[in-house]
């Protein structure tokens, strides 16, 4: 079985809740973590006669979203119900748009392992949450405080063609809404949730063979594991039954992700859309947008991922691995933005913002800014470093102590240890570098064929001997001024 003879055909459903303060057709808080079934109205669990209220917020939102993401954003738009008989669906239906969405069309375009990709989408609408299902050990029970939240379902086309583009596809995505600020991002907690539509056909074939859906994944990882696990199922599936039909071998359904057997499991047989019945929704009218009101919003859109990447790589000389890795994560960004003010040293900083304390913070799961260390403060470090007041060395133990000490300024930490203290006497550093000149000719005499490495050899062993301590741009200068001819 080759994997390389198949190419997986993906498209992904990405329901993103947004922050209103109220729900999408009634004024019940749209608040995540209270206790069950307080969140409620009427509306929200389908009492007869409670008619919906549009959330104009919600509507801005959306629109903000189509407007950053280049869609067409329809200036009339309608809703339709949508028929399915579970538990937490209160009235038995949802309210979304099926025949004439609130956005079309749209892209976004992001790094997979290097290499920039665009994908498109196909629509995103508007539609209310469903409440929750909690299973207990003999019971199961429903909350419907999220019943009614208002959300956008973002429709790709099937453009995704690996577990790799698909994750990229959706870290791209929650980069777009926390930078418009319409949604926290919050994947444990639901906020952001990916529907993966698969089916695999042979390279070069162009027909799409049946494809199977699995259901609410909320992290980048999961999403990853289970496209990659039904991939290879369906490959098997078609490999080791070469004459059977299609629909007999992949018959499609609605499936879940199983963490601990890493494995799809089949929920339900597929419904298809004359199941759902869907008809125009006979209790709310049609938006109606004017062209001033879109202008005004994307006037108004805030500086958004792909934008700020284009800034750094090119106005500020990052690399676009260290963009890439910078603007993913808002806060981060956000944090170098403060620290960018005082400090001239903007590759530098996204380092010690990046690498060193995100290396730092990493068991802790929390970044700088949660911590709570100033950025003027880490500014304030790479400007050290990068100026050579304080060496390498002690520049990460400063950073090491700055984790312990919250708030306490850089220069008060390195003024307050005598080990931080660097060596920039000549009279001190002079007989140590005359040592270290001795103790390695062979060195001396290769930077003098012209081997740069010999150079930085003698001048680490100096750092070496003074425990890190020793000016850089003393030592240069001196190990220049004895070996130079």
């Amino acid at each position: 079985m080759s994997h390389s003879l198949w190419e997986p055909v993906i498209g992904l459903e990405v329901h993103i809740q947004l922050n209103t303060k109220s729900k999408l057709f009634s004024s019940a808080p749209n608040r995540f973590g209270d206790e069950p079934n307080v969140n409620i109205s009427p509306v929200c669990t389908g009492q007869p006669g409670a008619l919906p209220v549009l959330n104009k917020e919600a509507v801005k939102k959306a629109v903000q979203f189509g407007l950053a993401i280049n869609s067409e954003v329809s200036l009339l738009s309608t809703f339709d119900r949508k028929s399915y008989f579970y538990p937490d669906s209160p009235r038995n239906f949802q309210i979304t748009q099926y025949e004439n969405p609130i956005i079309r069309g749209g892209q976004i375009t992001t790094d997979v392992e290097g290499k920039p990709k665009t994908f498109s989408i196909e629509s995103a609408h508007l539609e209310d949450d469903t409440g929750m299902l909690k299973h207990f050990s003999s019971f199961a029970g429903i909350d419907y405080n999220r019943a009614g939240a208002p959300l956008i379902e973002v429709v790709s086309s099937p453009c995704i063609h690996s577990a790799k583009e698909a994750a990229a596809f959706a870290t791209a995505l929650r980069a777009i809404v926390l930078y418009l600020d319409i949604c926290d991002g919050n994947m444990d907690e639901g906020s952001l949730r990916f529907d993966a539509n698969i089916s695999v056909r042979p390279k070069g074939d162009k027909q799409l063979r049946p494809r199977i859906e699995i259901k609410n994944l909320n992290s980048f990882s999961f999403l990853e594991l289970a496209i990659d696990s039904e991939i290879k199922r369906q490959i098997i599936l078609y490999t080791e039954y070469p004459n059977q039909p299609h629909l007999s071998l992949i018959p499609p359904g609605t499936y879940r992700w199983d963490q601990e057997k890493k494995q799809t499991i089949l929920m339900r047989t597929k419904e298809s859309t004359d199941d759902y019945r869907y008809f125009p929704e006979p209790d709310l009218g049609p938006i109606l947008l004017t062209q001033d009101f879109l202008d005004q919003i994307k006037s108004n859109l805030p500086e958004l991922p792909q934008e700020r990447l284009r800034r750094y790589t090119s106005d500020l000389g990052l690399t676009e691995y260290a963009a890439s890795t910078l603007i993913q994560d808002k806060t981060s960004s956000d944090y170098f933005e403060k620290a960018l003010k005082s400090c001239p040293f903007p590759r530098g900083l996204c380092n010690w913002i990046t690498v060193e304390f995100s290396g730092r913070l990493k068991e802790k799961g929390k970044t700088l800014a949660e911590i709570g260390i100033p950025p003027e403060h880490v500014a304030k470090l790479v400007s050290l470093s990068e100026n050579s007041q304080i060496t390498g060395p002690i520049a990460k133990a400063v950073a090491d102590d700055m984790l312990v000490n919250v708030g306490i300024d850089p220069e008060e930490i390195i003024a307050r240890n005598p080990n931080y203290q660097q060596i920039d006497n000549q009279t001190l550093l002079e007989p140590i570098v005359d040592e270290v000149l001795k103790n390695n000719e062979q060195s001396v005499l290769d930077f003098k064929k012209g081997h740069k490495r010999a150079f930085s050899y003698l001048v680490g062993q100096v750092m070496k001997m003074t425990q890190g301590k020793a000016s850089p741009l003393v030592v240069n200068a001196l190990i220049h001024k004895k070996i130079d001819f």
